[in-house]
Parts: structure tokens; C-alpha cells; sequence
């Protein structure tokens, strides 16, 4: 990774509660939903975070966003610590780092015309009360999420907009503040295939010109292929391997990463490789598995993972890390 660092995630968790303390043990229970994650985000960098449902993806993005108060751990932000902010500073900080969630016509009011969904984070943070001047800025998010020419869209409705146009104005209501991050939490998959590429080529496009770093939310490790410049996987609250996207999947070091590579569709049949079907489903996030938390679902298990929890080491010096047990 090169370049200044924006985003530094450290030790970071978040658990709810889960129900009233047990009749026999009298203590009280937790979705234990992040569990010790660790990170840093570059300018113009996009790191895909990449895992199965349930593992706590879209809860660490609204942690960092501010909308979950983290349980531990710490969070900073162009070196200043944002962990418990509220209050004017927490609404500063949202206004630098924006978030583009997975369904657009979920998060559009489809009351409001597309001029206003665009213009309300400005409304929302006091920015240029000038009507004129805070036209402009809505005419220019609009063009650079690929709304062009933008007046014809300003007096439409969610409703008159296909699915790919409905994702470019939630861009737009990012881009009108002109945020250092994007938390883009699987921004593709409610789209056709046919479009998925120029969404993610807007993005690509946003981080050369204006330097944004995206953190991506997937499931899907051929988008990361496409986009990211690094890869982190996630299994039950934790990131079990990161670094470079080549290195990552080229030669993907954690047995899970392993197995998601394996079921990932391949054109070519010379280079398809042998399917790793994981058996059952994750464990229960109440109740994490002692020692290494994949090892109940692991091809490769043996006696120690049930004993020892790894850490993140180097797999490729300064490039990758990943949890392992000599796997």
C-alpha cells in the first residue's frame, strides 16, 4: 500500500447483545458481529472486503460510518482519533466519509425529485444556502456519476430512472460532499449484469480524479478482481487474510480464502480448478468455536485448531498476511 493513509481501523469490535443472561451461567450474551479487525485505507486506494453473508461486513462499514458505537478498538481519521464522536464532530466526520448502500430504491425517498434527494446532504450540513450556488454543486455531482447532461434529470422521480441510474444519484448524493471515503456496500449486486461494469468504472474513475479511497463490501472476489488494489477476507467478525489483489488470488494462502476462489466461475476450462464445497454453515456468532473459528468448516483441519486462534502473519513479506496454522 502506498500513499497517505486516511482510515486506520485497530482492534476494532462491535457486539450486540443477545437476549437476557443465561438461567445456569447468569451471564449475558453477545453477537460477537466484529471481532478484532484491523486495517488501513489509503487515498485513492479501493480495498474490497470480501466474505460470506453474516460475517459482519455491513456492520463494521456502519461502525466506521459512526451509525454503530464500537464495543472496543479504535478508529482515526487523517490521524485524529474518531472512535466515540458525537454530536457536531461526529457530523463533521460523517460529511468526509459517505456511504452508497446496496439497494438504491431502498434508499431513495421516492417523494423527492432527484434535484433534492441530491441537494439534501448539503441542506443537512449547512453548505452554500445560496439556491443558485447549491444548483451548481448538484449539476456537477450528477455529470461526474455519469448523469450527463444533468438537467434532464434533475425534475425526475426514483421511479422514472432505471436501476443503474438510481445507483448514480445515491453516488451523487455521496459526491455532492466531496468525501475522502466511500463505503461502497455491495454497491453491484441489485444491478443487471450489463451494468455493473460501469458502475464500477465510476468509482475506478473517482478514485483517479479525485483521490477517494473505497472500501468495497462484497461477496463476490470477481469484482475485487476488477476494482480493488487489495483484498481483505472476512469469516465470522474477523479478517482471516489480506493484502495485494494478485497475491490474494493468485495465491490465496487461508483455506477459506481458498475455497471461495475455487467456486468462482472460470470461462476458460484449462484453468478451472478442483470445487471446495465447506460443509455446513458458519458457527453460531454467539458462541465462537475455540481456537481457529474456520476450523469446524476447514478441509485442512487438524488436532492444534481447535486449541490455538491464529493471528494475521506474512504469508508474502509486506504484501499479504493471513491467519494460519501452518495450513
Amino acid at each position: 500500500m502506498t500513499g497517505e493513509v486516511i482510515l486506520k481501523v485497530e482492534d476494532l469490535y462491535k457486539r450486540f447483545p443477545a437476549g437476557r443472561p443465561g438461567i445456569w451461567s447468569g451471564t449475558e450474551a453477545f453477537v460477537h458481529a466484529v471481532d478484532g479487525v484491523g486495517f488501513e485505507l489509503a487515498k485513492g486506494e479501493v480495498l474490497a472486503l470480501a466474505g460470506e453473508s453474516g460475517c459482519g461486513k455491513s456492520t463494521l462499514a456502519l461502525t466506521l460510518m459512526g451509525l454503530e458505537t464500537p464495543t472496543n478498538g479504535r478508529v482515526t481519521f487523517h490521524g485524529e482519533d474518531v472512535t466515540h464522536l458525537n454530536g457536531k464532530a461526529l457530523k463533521a466526520y460523517r460529511r468526509r466519509i459517505q456511504m452508497v448502500f446496496q439497494d438504491p430504491y431502498e434508499s431513495l425517498n421516492p417523494l423527492m425529485t432527484i434535484e433534492d434527494l441530491v441537494a439534501e446532504p448539503l441542506v443537512v450540513h449547512g453548505i452554500d444556502p445560496d439556491a443558485a450556488s447549491r444548483r451548481r454543486r448538484v449539476l456537477t455531482a450528477l455529470s461526474d456519476a455519469g448523469l450527463k447532461p444533468p438537467e434532464s434529470f434533475m425534475r425526475r422521480y426514483p421511479h422514472e430512472l432505471s436501476g443503474g441510474q438510481r445507483q448514480r444519484v445515491v453516488i451523487a448524493g455521496a459526491l455532492v460532499l466531496d468525501p475522502d471515503v466511500l463505503l461502497a456496500d455491495e454497491p453491484v449486486s441489485m444491478l443487471d449484469v450489463s451494468i455493473r461494469a460501469e458502475i464500477l468504472n465510476l468509482l475506478w474513475e473517482l478514485c483517479e480524479t479525485r483521490g477517494i479511497a473505497v472500501l468495497l463490501i462484497t461477496h463476490d472476489l470477481a469484482t475485487s478482481a476488477y476494482l480493488a488494489d487489495r483484498v481483505a477476507v472476512m469469516y465470522l467478525g474477523r479478517i482471516v487474510e489480506i493484502g495485494s489483489t494478485l497475491d490474494v488470488l493468485e495465491k490465496p494462502a487461508h483455506p477459506y480464502t481458498q475455497a471461495l476462489l475455487s467456486v468462482v466461475p472460470v470461462p476458460n476450462p484449462r484453468r478451472r480448478k478442483e470445487r471446495v464445497i465447506l460443509q455446513g454453515a458458519p458457527p453460531n456468532a454467539i458462541h465462537i468455536p475455540a481456537g481457529c473459528r474456520f476450523h469446524p468448516r476447514c478441509p485442512k483441519v487438524f488436532d492444534r485448531c481447535a486449541e490455538i486462534d491464529p493471528v494475521l502473519q506474512e504469508v508474502a513479506p509486506g504484501h499479504q498476511a493471513a491467519c494460519l496454522l501452518n495450513c
